[in-house]
């Protein structure tokens, strides 16, 4: 608990001045190294279910990737970054499964190439796409305020989830796939995720002007006046981003107790591997960019 906790007060100030003050393409970079960290601990783990890999390919291909993001991300404009970033991802994403299994043509053992290939192109678009779609969060307008309540709405719910779980939790969610997750601690993760992500809507635009004045943010990473969403939507859209957050971090312990491993990794002192720090923000992040794509059509 105690390593737990000292990792938390040293990561999150820096990931949320990371979010305020660092250029786009900045966040970019870490975010390409977290997936990259994210995406090999996911390979390791597929080995317990007898596939081979392709790790060099999947690194190298992710890589790539992430080069052109932060690429993209230095163009000062908007419109471009964000055309540019959508464009890559989609011909990316539609790409994997091609050169995955292309590169798979050259085993021997030719019954290993398809699975390679599939946990290949299941690690870009489970791990790699949302950490890309974050970046794309940030770059929308008031994205500084969008990508903060991301990380505060999934935050939130999960240290509500596990501190109610485990002093009033009695009915088990899913004992198979997660022993220790119940139902009372999944309403109180929903509850603190409604609360704290709508509180900080409601107070962003204070927030925003606190931040611009001290030179944090710039004004079109702010959320102003009447750029605030109504309060229900941004209620229903807390409550969905928690669910996807809860099924984000059930989905990786169902991999995790397929292959037989409590963590993914240990690279953060009580808090596991990479991936289990990530695992529901990679569901969380593609609700709230779609959410942000939305408005911006309207």
């Amino acid at each position: 608990m105690i390593k737990r906790v000292a990792t938390a007060v040293v990561l999150i100030p820096l990931v949320l001045l990371l979010v305020l003050k660092a250029p786009l393409y900045v966040l970019a970079l870490v975010a390409g190294a977290v997936g990259l960290l994210a995406i090999a601990e996911f390979l390791k783990l597929v080995t317990h279910y007898g596939v081979q890999p392709l790790n060099l390919a999947t690194y190298i291909f992710v890589v790539l990737f992430f080069v052109f993001v932060i690429v993209a991300t230095t163009n000062r404009t908007p419109l471009v970054e964000t055309t540019a970033i959508l464009y890559g991802l989609a011909i990316a994403a539609g790409l994997a499964p091609f050169v995955f299994l292309t590169v798979a043509m050259r085993r021997s053992n030719l019954g290993s190439g398809y699975p390679a290939a599939a946990a290949s192109t299941f690690a870009f678009g489970y791990i790699a796409i949302p950490m890309v779609l974050l970046v794309a969060i940030r770059q929308q307008p008031a994205g500084a305020i969008w990508t903060i309540y991301t990380l505060l709405a999934v935050w939130a719910g999960d240290i509500f989830a596990y501190f109610v779980g485990k002093s009033l939790g009695r009915n088990l969610m899913s004992p198979e796939i997660s022993p220790k997750k119940t139902w009372e601690g999944a309403a109180a993760s929903v509850a603190a995720s409604v609360i704290v992500g709508t509180l900080w809507i409601q107070h962003a635009p204070a927030i925003s002007s606190t931040l611009l004045r001290i030179g944090l943010i710039d004004r079109r990473d702010g959320m102003f006046g009447l750029e605030q969403p109504q309060l229900w939507p941004i209620i229903i859209l807390s409550a969905v981003v928690n669910v996807a957050a809860q099924l984000g971090d059930l989905v990786e312990s169902l991999i995790k107790r397929g292959a037989g491993v409590k963590d993914s990794g240990t690279i953060l002192p009580g808090h596991g591997g990479m991936l289990d720090r990530i695992d529901a923000m990679l569901f969380a992040v593609p609700v709230v960019w779609a959410w942000g794509a939305w408005r911006l059509m309207q």
